[in-house]
């Protein structure tokens, strides 16, 4: 019996392996390079006057940027590691006038002030490279010379989670960026931590020298809680002996 010739239409319904491969290749990668999903790209517009009394936050949250850095005072524009909290700024990655103008004019001050707190949005930095190198600047104006894969990530989660816009430059500086990370991860690239020797801790920590730094002290110049392998540990008491002291 003569075998039946496939009609046009059974051999246009299915498409060969290989190109059945590509085709979902294609549309993962497609997907992957989409950097800015989400975000909206327009002008800044200033539709309200801008007052930094609006985007007012409490000190207290260095200590939370501290603590998500796991008890370490780091710059990461830097790759910097700093003795103390006195050492450093409190910097907002987007900057608060930048985000105003990229939509939080639109908003109540409440919500002005959630986004100035919030720690998805700070990190730490030298007085110099915050005031005098990235100020208000957008990252088609200013990109760290460390980090910037994890600073331009920082920035699209940001305005994401705050409906923020970006500009057709601003757009252009965080995909030239992004589409080249293997990572968005915070770099540390080997800084060392400061590490003062014994005869430099009491001097350093020790406020009123009594031979002894206490959690006082040791949370005001920025160290606790103070493991094990801290100089100042040996002057401190550790009551649970569990080697971490101020927790």
């Amino acid at each position: 019996m003569p075998r039946r010739k496939m009609t046009s239409r059974a051999a246009c319904g299915r498409l060969p392996s290989w190109l059945a491969t590509l085709a979902v290749l294609f549309l993962a990668v497609a997907a992957q390079a989409d950097v800015l999903a989400g975000l909206t790209i327009a002008p800044e517009d200033r539709c309200s006057r801008y007052n930094s009394d609006d985007y007012r936050h409490l000190q207290s949250v260095e200590d939370e940027i501290i603590r998500r850095m796991g008890g370490r005072i780091y710059g990461p524009y830097e790759v910097r590691f700093f003795d103390h909290k006195g050492q450093t700024d409190i910097e907002h990655i987007v900057a608060k006038s930048e985000a105003h103008d990229s939509g939080l004019c639109r908003v109540s001050r409440a919500d002005r002030e959630r986004f100035a707190r919030d720690p998805d949005n700070l990190t730490l930095a030298s007085p110099r490279v915050n005031r005098d190198q990235k100020r208000a600047y957008d990252a088609a104006e200013w990109l760290p010379a460390h980090n910037r894969c994890w600073y331009a990530a920082r920035i699209v989660a940001v305005k994401r989670k705050y409906g923020l816009s970006v500009d057709s430059r601003e757009a252009a500086a965080l995909r030239e960026v992004l589409e080249n990370c293997p990572s968005t991860e915070m770099q540390i690239d080997g800084a060392a931590a400061p590490a003062p020797q014994d005869s430099e801790a009491l001097q350093r920590y020790d406020d009123n020298d009594n031979g002894r730094i206490s959690c006082k002290e040791a949370r005001r110049h920025g160290i606790a809680p103070v493991r094990k392998d801290h100089p100042a540990y040996k002057f401190m008491r550790d009551g649970d002996g569990d080697g971490t002291v101020c927790e």
